[in-house]
């Protein structure tokens, strides 16, 4: 890797104590609260209940959005060691550089250190069979187009992490949500978990056609998000108390374009907000 590779990146020191990776052009920094496995655990494993929807036979597929440096796939990875499902991993990624950066600081980052053969192995081949229950496969390329192609399975789980919205604001959009969801199978159960709780976003994904929830705490941030096909998924599904912040909120309006704007909702959102089927229930 060259110099000037290198320079994109840069190790920290989280409260934590854990080492973490950042971008140093914008200073943002993977996982930043409690560290990037501790994190993706809490985040995916635990609150997508991987180990226990695993448990079931037939195929079971995980769409990881920002393969970045592998945390949130080294989680699941660790976690299904004894999976009656088939289970296929699918991460997505439109630069390989995070992960050769962290490859490249193994021992310092701990978490990766014992996948790095695989993690080889993935990047040369762009599929490696982990175990017989167990297959992991690279999509390079962007997401927005990945998640067209017929020959990628429909999702039981997405892990959203990919670049926050004001460095990667297209992988935000009401837009480009209305997409992915268009591209979920409705016959396939399927949680996607994200670190925010912004108003704004669960705005976005709600008049995207998803189902949303309330996540689980995780360090210093007191909720995450869980979003569903299928409202029965969720355990603490948005009611009619949020739609009463949503309504005196002076920062609820869904992402559209190439800016956000940060605004109230509008009339007309508010009007598509209070039909939505989560709200008749």
């Amino acid at each position: 890797m060259s110099e000037q590779k290198k320079e994109l990146f840069d190790l920290v020191t989280l409260k934590s104590g854990m080492k973490s990776i950042r971008l140093s052009n914008t200073s943002q920094t993977f996982h930043p609260g409690i560290g990037p496995l501790a994190e993706a655990n809490i985040l995916y494993v635990q609150q997508q209940k991987l180990i226990e929807r695993c448990s079931l036979p037939g195929k079971f597929v995980i769409w990881d959005v920002g393969f970045g440096a592998a945390a949130n796939a080294i989680a699941a990875i660790e976690a299904l060691q004894n999976p009656v499902a088939d289970v296929e991993i699918h991460s997505f990624e439109k630069s390989l550089d995070p992960i050769r950066f962290a490859l490249t600081h193994a021992d310092e980052l701990g978490y990766i250190k014992p996948h790095a053969e695989p993690i080889e192995d993935l990047l040369k081949n762009h599929r490696v069979q982990l175990h017989p229950k167990l297959t992991w496969h690279l999509q390079l390329g962007d997401f927005r187009d990945q998640m067209l192609k017929k020959e990628i399975p429909s999702p039981n789980a997405i892990f959203y992490d990919p670049y926050s919205l004001s460095i990667n604001i297209e992988m935000w959009t009401l837009e480009f949500f209305e997409k992915l969801r268009k591209c979920m199978d409705d016959q396939t159960p399927c949680l996607m978990t994200n670190y925010t709780r912004s108003t704004v976003m669960r705005v976005t994904w709600l008049l995207a056609g998803f189902y949303v929830g309330v996540g689980s705490t995780i360090g210093e941030k007191e909720e995450t998000t869980v979003i569903s096909n299928q409202l029965e998924l969720l355990d603490t599904p948005l009611d009619q108390r949020w739609i009463e912040r949503v309504k005196h909120s002076q920062s609820a309006n869904p992402i559209r374009g190439t800016e956000q704007v940060i605004q109230p909702i509008t009339t007309v959102d508010l009007e598509l907000l209070l039909k939505h089927p989560q709200f008749h229930t």
